[in-house]
Protein backbone atom coordinates (compact mmCIF):
# COMPACT_ATOMS: atom_id res chain seq x y z
CA UNK A 1 0.00 0.00 0.00
CA UNK A 2 1.26 3.05 -0.86
CA UNK A 3 0.35 6.74 0.69
CA UNK A 4 -0.65 9.14 -2.01
CA UNK A 5 1.04 12.57 -1.11
CA UNK A 6 -1.45 15.35 -1.06
CA UNK A 7 -1.93 17.55 -4.38
CA UNK A 8 -0.17 20.67 -4.18
CA UNK A 9 -2.00 23.20 -3.09
CA UNK A 10 -2.39 26.23 -5.89
CA UNK A 11 -0.44 29.63 -5.36
CA UNK A 12 -2.43 32.11 -3.78
CA UNK A 13 -4.44 34.36 -6.23
CA UNK A 14 -2.93 38.10 -6.41
CA UNK A 15 -3.65 40.73 -3.62
CA UNK A 16 -4.96 37.60 -1.63
CA UNK A 17 -8.24 37.65 -3.12
CA UNK A 18 -10.81 34.81 -2.65
CA UNK A 19 -11.15 32.29 -5.80
CA UNK A 20 -15.15 32.83 -5.20
CA UNK A 21 -14.92 36.91 -5.75
CA UNK A 22 -12.92 36.55 -8.99
CA UNK A 23 -15.73 37.99 -10.75
CA UNK A 24 -17.62 39.62 -8.32
CA UNK A 25 -17.52 43.14 -8.04
CA UNK A 26 -16.79 44.92 -4.50
CA UNK A 27 -20.17 45.27 -2.73
CA UNK A 28 -21.21 48.80 -2.67
CA UNK A 29 -18.62 49.33 -5.99
CA UNK A 30 -21.03 48.28 -8.71
CA UNK A 31 -20.41 49.68 -12.58
CA UNK A 32 -21.77 53.31 -12.42
CA UNK A 33 -24.30 53.75 -14.08
CA UNK A 34 -24.55 56.06 -17.86
CA UNK A 35 -25.82 59.25 -17.51
CA UNK A 36 -29.69 59.28 -18.68
CA UNK A 37 -29.80 59.77 -22.60
CA UNK A 38 -31.36 63.06 -23.99
CA UNK A 39 -34.70 63.73 -25.05
CA UNK A 40 -35.26 62.33 -28.97
CA UNK A 41 -35.77 64.06 -31.60
CA UNK A 42 -39.74 65.40 -32.05
CA UNK A 43 -41.04 63.38 -34.95
CA UNK A 44 -38.55 60.41 -34.60
CA UNK A 45 -40.44 57.04 -34.03
CA UNK A 46 -37.11 55.17 -34.19
CA UNK A 47 -35.81 57.34 -32.00
CA UNK A 48 -38.32 57.68 -29.62
CA UNK A 49 -38.26 53.74 -29.55
CA UNK A 50 -34.57 53.18 -28.89
CA UNK A 51 -34.90 56.04 -25.89
CA UNK A 52 -37.71 54.17 -24.50
CA UNK A 53 -35.56 50.96 -24.72
CA UNK A 54 -31.97 52.24 -23.44
CA UNK A 55 -34.24 53.72 -20.56
CA UNK A 56 -35.42 50.49 -19.94
CA UNK A 57 -32.14 48.94 -19.77
CA UNK A 58 -30.99 51.69 -17.61
CA UNK A 59 -34.01 51.24 -15.39
CA UNK A 60 -32.81 47.27 -14.72
CA UNK A 61 -29.50 48.03 -14.71
CA UNK A 62 -30.52 50.22 -11.80
CA UNK A 63 -32.76 47.48 -10.18
CA UNK A 64 -30.18 44.60 -10.34
CA UNK A 65 -29.49 42.92 -6.93
CA UNK A 66 -26.54 42.68 -5.96
CA UNK A 67 -25.52 38.79 -5.25
CA UNK A 68 -23.26 39.41 -2.45
CA UNK A 69 -19.50 38.67 -1.59
CA UNK A 70 -19.88 34.82 -2.47
CA UNK A 71 -21.22 34.52 -5.60
CA UNK A 72 -19.31 32.20 -7.92
CA UNK A 73 -20.65 31.74 -11.95
CA UNK A 74 -21.91 28.01 -12.09
CA UNK A 75 -19.52 27.60 -14.87
CA UNK A 76 -16.92 27.27 -12.34
CA UNK A 77 -18.47 25.75 -9.28
CA UNK A 78 -17.17 22.19 -10.10
CA UNK A 79 -14.12 23.23 -11.12
CA UNK A 80 -11.29 22.14 -8.84
CA UNK A 81 -8.59 24.96 -7.15
CA UNK A 82 -6.42 23.86 -10.09
CA UNK A 83 -8.06 24.99 -12.73
CA UNK A 84 -9.20 28.26 -11.02
CA UNK A 85 -5.44 28.83 -10.22
CA UNK A 86 -4.84 28.27 -13.76
CA UNK A 87 -7.48 30.48 -14.56
CA UNK A 88 -6.94 33.15 -12.11
CA UNK A 89 -2.56 33.32 -13.34
CA UNK A 90 -4.41 33.88 -17.16
CA UNK A 91 -5.95 37.55 -17.63
CA UNK A 92 -6.77 36.51 -21.08
CA UNK A 93 -9.62 33.26 -19.93
CA UNK A 94 -10.26 35.57 -16.92
CA UNK A 95 -11.57 38.67 -18.88
CA UNK A 96 -13.27 35.86 -21.43
CA UNK A 97 -15.06 34.26 -18.14
CA UNK A 98 -15.92 37.61 -16.78
CA UNK A 99 -17.39 39.18 -20.06
CA UNK A 100 -18.81 35.58 -21.69
CA UNK A 101 -22.36 35.43 -21.51
CA UNK A 102 -22.80 32.15 -19.47
CA UNK A 103 -20.32 33.64 -16.65
CA UNK A 104 -21.39 37.52 -16.68
CA UNK A 105 -22.06 39.33 -13.88
CA UNK A 106 -25.63 40.38 -13.92
CA UNK A 107 -24.53 43.82 -13.01
CA UNK A 108 -22.30 43.67 -15.69
CA UNK A 109 -24.52 42.22 -18.49
CA UNK A 110 -27.47 45.02 -17.05
CA UNK A 111 -24.77 47.71 -17.74
CA UNK A 112 -23.48 46.13 -21.13
CA UNK A 113 -27.00 46.17 -21.91
CA UNK A 114 -27.36 50.32 -21.07
CA UNK A 115 -24.20 50.57 -23.20
CA UNK A 116 -25.15 49.07 -26.47
CA UNK A 117 -28.55 51.11 -26.00
CA UNK A 118 -26.65 54.23 -25.92
CA UNK A 119 -24.47 53.47 -28.22
CA UNK A 120 -27.40 52.83 -30.83
CA UNK A 121 -28.95 55.79 -29.90
CA UNK A 122 -25.80 57.47 -30.52
CA UNK A 123 -25.60 56.36 -34.19
CA UNK A 124 -28.89 56.89 -34.95
CA UNK A 125 -28.95 60.35 -33.30
CA UNK A 126 -25.80 60.64 -35.76
CA UNK A 127 -27.94 59.30 -39.00
CA UNK A 128 -30.44 62.12 -38.31
CA UNK A 129 -27.83 64.51 -37.48
CA UNK A 130 -26.07 63.47 -40.62
CA UNK A 131 -29.38 63.77 -42.72
CA UNK A 132 -29.97 67.25 -41.43
CA UNK A 133 -26.40 68.55 -42.28
CA UNK A 134 -27.57 67.47 -45.83
CA UNK A 135 -30.69 69.58 -45.97
CA UNK A 136 -28.69 72.25 -44.47
CA UNK A 137 -26.20 72.28 -46.84
CA UNK A 138 -28.88 72.18 -49.53
CA UNK A 139 -30.61 75.15 -48.41
CA UNK A 140 -27.56 77.24 -47.63
CA UNK A 141 -26.74 76.92 -51.53
CA UNK A 142 -30.17 77.78 -52.80
CA UNK A 143 -29.82 81.01 -49.99
CA UNK A 144 -26.71 82.04 -51.30
CA UNK A 145 -28.11 81.37 -54.85
CA UNK A 146 -30.96 83.79 -54.64
CA UNK A 147 -27.89 86.12 -52.70
CA UNK A 148 -26.27 86.26 -55.41
CA UNK A 149 -29.38 86.94 -57.82
CA UNK A 150 -29.93 89.63 -55.60
CA UNK A 151 -27.09 91.04 -55.87
CA UNK A 152 -27.27 91.44 -59.67
CA UNK A 153 -30.71 92.86 -59.67
CA UNK A 154 -29.33 95.62 -57.15
CA UNK A 155 -26.38 96.18 -59.53
CA UNK A 156 -29.11 96.34 -62.32
CA UNK A 157 -31.73 98.83 -60.53
CA UNK A 158 -28.77 100.85 -59.73
CA UNK A 159 -27.75 101.28 -63.74
CA UNK A 160 -31.37 101.81 -64.69
CA UNK A 161 -31.45 104.38 -61.95
CA UNK A 162 -28.21 106.66 -63.04
CA UNK A 163 -30.55 105.97 -66.46
CA UNK A 164 -33.68 107.41 -65.62
CA UNK A 165 -31.91 110.28 -63.59
CA UNK A 166 -29.79 111.12 -66.57
CA UNK A 167 -33.05 111.38 -68.69
CA UNK A 168 -34.79 113.33 -66.27
CA UNK A 169 -31.82 115.61 -65.18
CA UNK A 170 -32.97 118.34 -67.27
CA UNK A 171 -36.36 118.53 -65.21
CA UNK A 172 -34.98 118.40 -62.12
CA UNK A 173 -35.87 121.37 -60.12
CA UNK A 174 -31.99 123.25 -60.09
CA UNK A 175 -32.05 122.32 -63.90
CA UNK A 176 -35.47 123.91 -64.15
CA UNK A 177 -34.34 127.27 -62.03
CA UNK A 178 -31.42 127.68 -64.20
CA UNK A 179 -33.09 127.58 -67.16
CA UNK A 180 -36.03 130.12 -65.87
CA UNK A 181 -32.92 132.70 -64.39
CA UNK A 182 -31.24 132.44 -67.79
CA UNK A 183 -34.58 133.10 -69.56
CA UNK A 184 -34.98 136.16 -67.34
CA UNK A 185 -31.46 137.47 -68.48
CA UNK A 186 -31.84 136.69 -72.39
CA UNK A 187 -35.65 137.95 -71.87
CA UNK A 188 -34.15 141.12 -70.33
CA UNK A 189 -30.84 141.58 -73.19
CA UNK A 190 -33.71 141.37 -75.75
CA UNK A 191 -35.87 143.88 -73.91
CA UNK A 192 -32.64 146.49 -74.23
CA UNK A 193 -32.00 145.58 -77.49
CA UNK A 194 -35.45 146.78 -78.82
CA UNK A 195 -35.02 150.37 -76.95
CA UNK A 196 -32.04 150.86 -78.44
CA UNK A 197 -33.07 150.18 -81.89
CA UNK A 198 -36.09 152.43 -81.43
CA UNK A 199 -33.35 155.37 -79.88
CA UNK A 200 -31.16 154.91 -82.72
CA UNK A 201 -33.71 154.77 -85.73
CA UNK A 202 -32.61 153.93 -89.03
CA UNK A 203 -29.18 155.40 -88.60
CA UNK A 204 -29.90 157.85 -91.78
CA UNK A 205 -31.91 160.42 -89.69
CA UNK A 206 -35.31 159.26 -91.14
CA UNK A 207 -38.55 159.48 -88.63
CA UNK A 208 -40.21 156.52 -88.45
CA UNK A 209 -43.65 155.40 -90.18
CA UNK A 210 -47.02 155.37 -87.84
CA UNK A 211 -46.63 151.67 -89.05
CA UNK A 212 -43.42 150.84 -87.81
CA UNK A 213 -43.89 153.01 -84.58
CA UNK A 214 -47.03 151.15 -83.78
CA UNK A 215 -45.14 147.51 -85.29
CA UNK A 216 -42.63 148.12 -82.41
CA UNK A 217 -44.62 149.50 -79.94
CA UNK A 218 -46.48 145.72 -80.34
CA UNK A 219 -43.16 143.80 -79.86
CA UNK A 220 -42.02 145.42 -77.01
CA UNK A 221 -45.00 145.36 -75.47
CA UNK A 222 -45.15 141.58 -75.85
CA UNK A 223 -41.08 141.25 -75.30
CA UNK A 224 -41.55 142.92 -71.53
CA UNK A 225 -44.81 141.48 -71.09
CA UNK A 226 -42.53 137.78 -71.01
CA UNK A 227 -40.03 139.46 -68.76
CA UNK A 228 -42.30 140.80 -66.60
CA UNK A 229 -43.87 137.33 -66.39
CA UNK A 230 -40.77 135.16 -66.33
CA UNK A 231 -39.00 137.70 -63.44
CA UNK A 232 -42.53 137.31 -61.26
CA UNK A 233 -42.01 133.29 -61.44
CA UNK A 234 -38.19 134.07 -60.30
CA UNK A 235 -39.20 136.14 -57.52
CA UNK A 236 -41.77 133.55 -56.48
CA UNK A 237 -39.50 130.59 -56.42
CA UNK A 238 -36.88 132.80 -54.47
CA UNK A 239 -39.73 133.19 -52.00
CA UNK A 240 -40.24 129.40 -51.87
CA UNK A 241 -44.09 129.92 -53.43
CA UNK A 242 -43.60 127.57 -56.45
CA UNK A 243 -45.79 124.29 -55.29
CA UNK A 244 -43.90 120.81 -55.43
CA UNK A 245 -40.44 122.17 -55.83
CA UNK A 246 -39.32 123.07 -52.35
Amino acid sequence: MYAHAPPVPPPKPPGNQDVSRMNTPASGQLPRPPPPLPEAMAGGSDATGSLATAQGNIAQFQATADPGDQWLPKFLEDKSKQDLADILSDPTLLSALTHSPQTIHPSLRASHDALQAALAENMERAAQLLDLEARLTHQRSAAQAQLLSTHALERQWRAKQAEMDHALAPFAPASLYQRLARGVTEQEGVCYALEESFLEGEGDGALATEREAGDWVRRYREAKKLYYLRQERKERWDEGRVGGWR
